[in-house]
């Protein structure tokens, strides 16, 4: 009997060492249906649980929202280091902004958010926010005018804090 089913027949069964029969395509056998884990015992939850999945997807969503959102501030900070070069800057800086702005589509879904930006009180700080956005990159990659990436960050910048 190989490790991994000696620490799963441990485990599940509290440490005896009774002969069970596990299938042998699966490394654990038959565990898709745990919730939970606890320190002092497996519990045992149907998977058909809607708590279960609930719970699940709830942490999910958080999970998502928290490496959208680390991700999105680690390229907003970062993009400081290449401050001098103002067309590095604003593809990091916007594309880090973009992150931590759409990670909260993971928390209140993406209808919710999209709802909300497109509020009658939001629509111009929306469209204002968005369209120096796109305006960064295109000076930024394609026009490549430092000061007018630099116009169009500090826009950018104005528009999130409105």
């Amino acid at each position: 009997m190989d490790a991994p089913t000696r620490l799963h027949r441990s485990l599940v069964s509290g440490g005896g060492d009774e002969e069970e029969d596990l299938p042998e395509e699966s490394i654990l056998g038959d565990t898709e249906d745990l919730c939970s884990l606890s320190q002092l015992q497996v519990k045992r939850i149907p998977s058909e649980t809607p708590e279960c999945r609930t719970d699940f997807i709830l942490a999910l969503r958080v999970y998502a929202f928290a490496a959208c959102l680390a991700a999105g501030l680690a390229l907003m900070i970062l993009s400081f280091i290449v401050f001098a070069r103002p067309i590095k800057f604003a593809v990091m800086f916007t594309f880090g902004n973009m992150l931590a702005v759409g990670s909260t589509a993971f928390v209140m879904g993406p209808q919710k958010q999209l709802r909300m930006m497109f509020d009658p009180v939001c629509l111009y700080a929306t469209a204002i926010y968005v369209g120096y956005a796109v305006l960064a990159l295109i000076f930024a990659l394609w026009i490549h005018d430092k000061l007018l990436t630099l116009i169009a960050i500090i826009c950018e910048i104005y528009a999130l804090f409105w």
